[in-house]
């Protein structure tokens, strides 16, 4: 991996480990409307804003309620869960003071809104690691997109082919690299295709400690 001087982090099954959270919700919301969840259907929907991951799934199923109304479900569901329960993937917090310690500076971008990632990051003790935070709600358009990156690379202060960030799904490998930087896949259970993933990102973990000196995982 080349140097870099700046960090850019996804969330949800890159940095903390919720992806089987939402697995579970992805079941128990489709069964109570009699349909069965595929993991192709969580994948499609990982690197999705809320409301585009509504608007696909209405436009999908064909359910009565509004995108808005199904994206607000989903915010009320998922809340205590981001506040009080849901914790790192394995040796990430060591891999971002071992950042900081390089004077790295760290950003995030995820298709979380504020009012979730927020919480999640003070509940792990990491919120303070970060210089800038970016999120789809503010660019309008997902994470199989640049802009995000951009944005975030922008509040950094980085020129976006300096940055390097850290993705679990192909789609926003995708958009990382069309910001310019370089993409690391990180493996999660949950992610989809891994063969998929190691063929669109520069390099590929299956954790954090492969990226650490020896000695410090």
């Amino acid at each position: 991996m080349k140097d870099f001087d700046a960090a850019i982090f996804d969330l949800d099954g890159t940095l903390i480990d919720s992806l089987g959270m939402w697995e579970n919700l992805d079941r128990e919301f489709l069964a109570k409307r009699g349909i069965r969840a595929t993991p192709e259907y969580t994948a499609a929907v990982t690197a999705m804003s809320f409301l585009e991951a509504a608007e696909y799934t209405v436009r999908r199923f064909g359910f009565r309620e509004t995108p808005e109304e199904l994206a607000a479900e989903w915010n009320e569901l998922v809340r205590d869960e981001y506040a009080h329960r849901i914790g790192l993937k394995p040796h990430a917090r060591e891999y971002l003071e071992f950042l900081k310690r390089r004077g790295k500076t760290l950003g995030v971008a995820t298709a979380l809104p504020e009012n979730l990632y927020g919480p999640v990051l003070e509940h792990n003790g990491v919120a303070g690691f970060f210089r800038a935070f970016a999120s789809v709600h503010e660019v309008g358009r997902g994470k199989g997109f640049p802009d995000v990156y951009l944005l975030a690379a922008r509040r950094l202060g980085t020129p976006p082919e300096r940055c390097v960030a850290f993705e679990d799904v192909e789609p926003a490998l995708r958009g990382a690299k069309a910001a310019g930087m370089t993409a690391v896949g990180v493996y999660d259970a949950h992610s989809g295709d891994e063969a998929e993933m190691r063929a669109a990102a520069d390099r590929y973990i299956r954790d954090f400690a492969e990226l650490l000196p020896r000695g410090q995982a």
